[in-house]
């Protein structure tokens, strides 16, 4: 290296590296939430419909917003919204720590979302616009790693904090993330390429109407009492998706160019992502309650429960950059799915007696998987959209991991609720009838809900028979849970066919990912 070349190198790793770190205070908010729920339930009196929404507030606002706010960032500046969306999120994360009731806290964590809207998919442009090759190749698996990692970190550091301080130190910890991202993103070069020329405004607004209102329907799908509720959602959705593509069809410049979307290298890409975050998100779901319930562990020891696949995505990220290099998107893509559906077959060994060992060595294996095909899947979406566009790649590329994690975590919810309430109720009809004569039928019913239900149940047993009943419980869980797990298998599997028979292989990917290159020039020619 030159005495010239070593301050761009510099410059260029400070630049990675502050990315990454803004990236990081929207992925540790994405998981920060779950392990707390209790204690906000206990402290703010908050209904189980709240706490459902005090859990998918930020991933509401987040996913919602993307779209618009990448095409906002492409046109009017990449750098500034990214510093206006680090600013906001600091009043955000004050005011979801210390919110005096159930309302306000949602509002805060939909706030939360949206600036992070701002910021996410804006780091993940700007990486792609001030990299190219090999190097644009390792900053995104290095991006897309750490900040995986980042997001299984959370549920850690928030289930220790919890042994001491109050229920909205988690929210917290974000301010200091934020306010030293911000200060070092002021040094960021100004310009991150080409801006687009215009904003599809109306296009912006169905986007933020169509995915809030399909998050929302799948998000109370399962929740008991809010069926109506999910389908006028869904209806809303259907009615808006409709609109916004004979929107995107008519505009000049639209917000989502179907033209491009229509590439085998991004939806491809993209439906990989949705289910391999949707894999790591709903394994998160199901298995931090398995520790909880069937294990008995604590929330800081739940938490810590998951570190091992927090520890394979960062430090597995370069490998995947290598593996692109040498094989190709589509091995590499391939190799990762493997290592999931490793994962979660892992997780059917997982019985009563199971050892930190097998959990971690699972979530590892886990980790490892995401960290694998994660690169590849936001590398080939990033690559397949035109310079000035890179706002349209990236939200496309948060939304993968937004809609995977509700789509994955919403079915294995459901098929696991399903499943614990049959097993549990057969069971109880099995037992002596002096046994169910102690239960009233509301405890009866809060039983067949939740494996929590049980236990509360449990407690008004004498004692010959609340241990069988909470045994009872954990089996039924540990069978709904493997029915979940089951589900998301499946998901893995018919990706893998997905990708190993429609990916291009690693020569015709590059030629066509030169080919979309080569057509995309005069646009950006006239853009500039």
């Amino acid at each position: 290296m030159t005495t010239a070349q070593a301050p761009a190198r510099q410059a260029g790793q400070f630049a990675l590296w502050t990315l990454i770190l803004a990236a990081c205070v929207a992925n540790v908010n994405l998981s920060i939430a779950n392990v707390a729920l209790p204690d906000i339930g206990r402290e703010l009196g908050a209904t189980q419909v709240e706490l459902n929404m005090v859990a998918v507030g930020f991933t509401l606002g987040l996913a919602s917003s993307v779209l618009y706010l990448g095409a906002i960032g492409d046109h009017y500046g990449r750098k500034r919204l990214l510093l206006i969306g680090l600013a906001l999120s600091i009043p955000a994360a004050a005011l979801a720590a210390w919110a005096p009731s159930p309302t306000v806290l949602i509002a805060a964590r939909l706030i939360g979302g949206v600036c992070a809207g701002m910021v996410y998919p804006t780091t993940l442009s700007i990486i792609t616009a001030l990299y190219s090759g090999r190097q644009r190749a390792m900053a995104i698996a290095l991006w897309s790693g750490i900040g995986a990692g980042a997001s299984a970190i959370g549920p850690a550091i928030v289930g220790w904090l919890l042994t001491f301080a109050w229920w909205g130190a988690g929210f917290a910890i974000t301010i200091p993330l934020a306010v030293l991202a911000f200060l070092l993103c002021l040094r960021l070069p100004s310009k991150t390429g080409d801006p687009s020329p215009s904003v599809d405004h109306v296009g912006g607004v169905l986007s933020v109407i169509m995915i809030a209102t399909f998050v929302g329907a799948i998000t109370f799908a399962p929740t008991p009492g809010a069926g109506v509720v999910s389908i006028i959602l869904a209806v809303i959705s259907a009615a808006a998706i409709i609109a916004f593509f004979l929107q995107e069809r008519r505009t000049p410049e639209p917000l989502f160019d179907l033209h491009v979307a229509k590439r085998r290298t991004f939806w491809v890409a993209a439906l990989a992502g949705i289910i391999v975050f949707g894999s790591l998100m709903g394994s998160m779901f199901i298995g931090q309650q398995f520790l909880q319930n069937v294990l008995d562990y604590n929330s800081l020891q739940a938490g810590l429960g998951i570190l091992p696949a927090a520890f394979a995505m960062i430090l597995l990220s370069p490998v995947a950059a290598i593996l692109i290099h040498r094989v190709g998107s589509r091995v590499t893509l391939a190799i990762g799915f493997v290592l999931v559906g490793l994962g979660f077959l892992a997780m059917f060994l997982w019985t009563e007696s199971s050892s930190y060992a097998v959990v971690g060595l699972t979530y590892a294996m886990l980790g490892a998987g995401v960290a694998i095909a994660a690169a590849p899947a936001s590398r080939a979406i990033m690559s397949s959209v035109p310079q000035q566009d890179l706002g349209m790649g990236s939200a496309t590329n948060d939304l993968q991991r937004d809609l995977g994690g509700a789509i994955m975590q919403s079915v294995m919810g459901t098929l696991l609720v399903v499943r614990y309430s049959r097993d549990i109720a057969a069971a109880f009809s099995a037992a002596p009838a002096d046994e169910q004569s102690q239960l009233s039928d509301q405890a009866i019913t809060l039983m067949t809900q939740s494996f929590t239900g049980a236990e509360e149940a449990a407690q008004s047993l004498p004692s010959q028979y609340s241990a069988s009943l909470v045994e009872a419980a954990r089996q039924a869980f540990t069978d709904g849970a493997n029915v979940a797990y089951a589900a998301a298998l499946l998901a893995v599997v018919a990706g893998l066919v997905v990708i190993v028979t429609l990916y291009p292989r690693k020569d015709r990917e590059i030629e066509i990912l030169a080919k979309y290159a080569e057509e995309d020039k005069p646009v950006a020619a006239s853009a500039g």
